[in-house]
């Protein structure tokens, strides 16, 4: 489909041709609403669900220990993956075996 012709909205009858960008398709305003409808329902639950991680009040039984520094949490939050993910990914290509290691060569095409 080229680019500036008139196109009909999917699963609307009777609407008005829509002009837009061949690569992002047809979105008509029902369905645009129906995704931010469900957007922010799903939004706002997870924040009522949430509430009760945000509470100040302590907890029976609750015992925190204390907090961790900046370099603390720096070390255990970026640098432990990092890390972590060079040692998997070193191992891997060490005790790798396959033996395809060149580029293979296109076939020639018959004419």
């Amino acid at each position: 489909m080229r680019a500036g012709r008139a196109r009909v909205a999917y699963g609307t009858p009777g609407a008005r041709p829509v002009m837009g960008f061949c690569t992002f398709g047809t979105v008509d305003k029902k369905n645009a609403l129906r995704a931010g409808a469900l957007a922010a329902g799903t939004t706002l639950m997870m924040l009522l669900m949430s509430s009760p991680a945000l509470a100040l009040t302590r907890d029976d039984g609750d015992d925190p220990g204390q907090g961790l520094s900046v370099m603390e949490t720096l070390g255990q939050f970026v640098l432990a993956p990092i890390v972590l993910f060079a040692v998997i990914a070193g191992l891997v290509m060490v005790l790798d075996r396959s033996t395809d290691r060149q580029p293979k060569a296109k076939a020639k095409a018959k004419a």
